[in-house]
């Protein structure tokens, strides 16, 4: 009988990623076979299944299943949200996969649990499923937060670059020891242990592209390693939830937010800050969010795991729809509401390319990633492009022709 803990480390080598919502690459082939040998593990959970197999042989390892429901926190503020997909093709999987037999109940704008507190409300079971932001704690999740900072190494891009850094990035997520350990203590599965989701921008109040525009600003940061980089381009970061953002932006409070362009999108920033800025060569800092699955997972019976495990793997596909749709958005957003959209100029690209190496020394010294990060990010990025490429993914502009 296979299990939870086993599964996910031999799932490291070959993790799933999805292209834009029409198929799923190198799908892991034993992403199926999650399960466990805690509690309601081992002999008392069932059968399973191969992965990947017929639809007869799910509906006989589930046939005398009695029916649950689970409760999901995605990241979307509603269903009409252009981040709804990352939650809606996740449960339309599920459902489909389970015969009904699996509800999944969808909390939308973070009703149940704040991205504070989220990793409390996995493991005492008022969720099930959620996405989660662990930089939110840098000291808890520090392996996710040291990841995040390497991925400044990748080519920014509003469309190949986010597929690329999404099928990078969970590799980087399932093969890195520490991030696995530190959801195991608290009691969590990792169904997607780093979610690169989208590349970071400058969204402000008036346009900013060089050195000397960074002086001053008022920056919301979501890290520890944008902060840094925030205040070595002469801003200074102010840590807040991306829910207070559009109030601070609308008061004054801030200048600018440091973010990814989706959430930028959903909550109507451009209409107090229309003015979108970003990198062509080089990136700032990666702020990766999870998909968990909370305590009560280990007690479902092992066919109904699986089913979540694997769903979890094509959804997403959702994913990279709400990504890459909210960056089209957020870009005509921006253009709507009259702003510049711009890329920064070279010297303040060098300057945070220089910094983003620094800061990636740093990280390595806390040894919670490997001294070879960045040859092994370089190499992934480079067989993924190339992947995609061949698919027919490519750049066909720039962030301006989104």
């Amino acid at each position: 009988m296979r299990n939870a803990q086993k599964t996910t480390r031999a799932t490291r080598a070959a993790t799933a990623t999805a292209g834009l919502g029409v198929l799923a690459l190198a799908l892991s082939a034993c992403a199926g076979s999650a399960g466990t040998a805690g509690s309601g593990g081992g002999a008392e959970a069932g059968e399973g299944f191969a992965y990947d197999a017929p639809q007869e042989d799910v509906d006989a390892a589930i046939a005398d299943l009695d029916p649950v429901t689970i409760t999901f926190q995605p990241s979307a503020a509603s269903p009409d949200s252009v981040m709804a997909p990352a939650g809606t093709v996740f449960k339309e999987i599920v459902e489909e996969r389970s015969g009904g037999k699996i509800t999944v109940e969808l909390v939308w704008g973070q009703a149940i649990a704040s991205y504070a507190e989220v990793h409390d409300a996995l493991a005492d079971g008022r969720l099930d499923v959620a996405y989660t932001l662990p930089v939110y704690d840098p000291a808890q999740f520090a392996a996710v937060n040291d990841l995040g900072t390497a991925m400044a190494a990748l080519e920014p891009s509003p469309f190949l670059g986010e597929l690329v850094a999404n099928a990078v990035g969970n590799e980087l997520g399932w093969n890195n020891e520490a991030t696995l350990e530190t959801y195991e203590e608290l009691g969590l599965t990792p169904l997607t242990p780093l979610a690169a989701s989208g590349g970071y921008y400058s969204v402000c109040n008036k346009p900013v592209q060089s050195k000397d525009d960074w002086d001053g600003l008022q920056v919301r940061i979501a890290s520890a390693a944008q902060a840094a980089q925030t205040q070595h381009l002469g801003g200074s970061p102010v840590s807040m939830e991306y829910a207070e953002t559009f109030e601070a932006l609308q008061r004054g409070t801030v200048d600018c937010t440091l973010g990814q362009l989706v959430p930028s999108a959903e909550g109507g920033i451009f209409e107090v800050a229309p003015n979108l800025g970003y990198t062509t060569e080089a990136s700032f800092s990666r702020s990766p969010g999870a998909y968990l699955a909370g305590s009560g997972f280990k007690d479902l019976p092992l066919a109904y795991q699986q089913i979540i495990f694997d769903s979890n793997a094509l959804a997403s596909a959702g994913g990279m729809q709400a990504v890459i749709g909210g960056n089209a958005a957020a870009v005509g957003q921006a253009k709507a509401a009259n702003g510049e959209v711009t890329a920064f100029d070279d010297e303040l690209q060098e300057e945070i390319a220089a910094y983003s190496e620094e800061l990636t020394a740093g990280a390595l010294e806390n040894g919670q990633i490997d001294e070879n990060i960045l040859e092994t990010i370089a190499t992934a990025e480079e067989e993924w492009t190339s992947r995609f490429e061949e698919l027919g993914y490519t750049d066909e502009g720039t962030v301006e022709d989104f």
